[in-house]
């Protein structure tokens, strides 16, 4: 099981009550939709799974998430602040107009002068603009994203081929 085929769905904030119920954080927009059978956990950087018992939509950003064999508050206590995953093939296909420039984590950049440059592990917005990271030649490269740079996006090949400003590179492998 390698991370790259998951995607993060939220993480455990605290316990509730002495059974193992946990206050679940979703950051993934559509989780409700999915039917949850199992998860996975991020437990000392491997993907451990765990079959759901029962959870509870509370509101936008939380939920309460009961675990098979998790059924006291030391077993549910060792799962607080850790990451929860599911398999990508799980994750629902978004319609055209609803891809935003945040989507493209987990896509390959292809420089059309260097060529590939890597997998984007990040996406940041900041006040004038939205900047994607790279890790490239072990060293982490960041570039905005914005009509100049991309040239086209593979949304089914998780490609996206971008036209770098001369010397960016330069400037992080010098």
């Amino acid at each position: 099981m390698e991370k790259k085929d998951y995607f993060r769905i939220g993480s455990i904030l605290k316990t509730k009550g002495l059974k193992g119920e946990m206050n679940m954080y979703v950051d993934f927009e559509g989780l409700e939709k999915i039917k949850l059978d199992g998860i996975f956990i991020e437990i000392a950087g491997k993907l451990v799974p765990y079959f759901v018992s029962s959870i509870k939509y509370l509101q936008k950003n939380a939920a309460y998430l009961v675990l098979e064999d998790v059924d006291s508050i030391e077993k549910a206590a060792a799962l607080v602040r850790k990451d929860i995953f599911l398999p990508n093939k799980l994750k629902p296909k978004k319609k055209k107009d609803e891809f935003t420039l945040f989507d493209l984590e987990g896509f390959t950049a292809i420089d059309v002068n260097e060529g590939v440059l890597g997998i984007i592990t990040a996406v940041h917005e900041y006040p004038q603009q939205i900047i994607a990271a790279v890790d490239f030649q072990n060293k982490e490269i960041l570039f905005p994203l914005n009509e100049e740079i991309i040239k086209g996006i593979d949304v089914v090949k998780e490609i996206v081929t971008v036209d770098l400003p001369e010397g960016l590179l330069d400037v992080y492998l010098d």
